[in-house]
């Protein structure tokens, strides 16, 4: 059993950055791919970004690609999202997650085992 922790959420202007973290307690996840997930109101919970176990291996949706960077520190079970450049759109509940369900895509919350309870980002216009 794995548990996450996000924090770094808040309120941020326009073109402003965050920095989100979700610290794992229980085991380490090396082995595990870790992945960010966001959901706005009334909208599904949608992929933002996903580093393999190796860390070597990133993913990003379409819409934050160049802006977003993910990574992790195995050593201390911690997973990070830079977030530059934030958008009013990037206004969501975030998301880590961990898992090892690698049949599904790393877009696809099937894949995902342990969820985190998420953390606000705010970007005002």
């Amino acid at each position: 059993q794995v548990q996450l922790i996000e924090s770094g959420g808040g309120l941020v202007q326009a073109g402003g950055s965050l920095r989100l973290s979700c610290a794992a307690s229980g085991r380490t996840f090396s082995g595990f791919s870790m992945g960010w997930f966001r959901q706005a109101p009334g909208k599904e919970r949608e992929f933002v970004a996903a580093s393999r176990r190796s860390g070597g291996t990133t993913y990003y949706a379409d819409s934050v690609k160049g802006r977003f960077t993910i990574s992790r520190d195995n050593a201390k079970n911690t997973v990070y999202l830079q977030m530059n450049s934030l958008k009013p759109e990037d206004t969501a509940n975030y998301y880590c997650a961990c898992g090892e369900t690698h049949y599904y895509p790393v877009y696809d919350r099937r894949r995902y085992d342990y969820w985190g309870q998420g953390t606000q980002v705010t970007v005002s216009s």
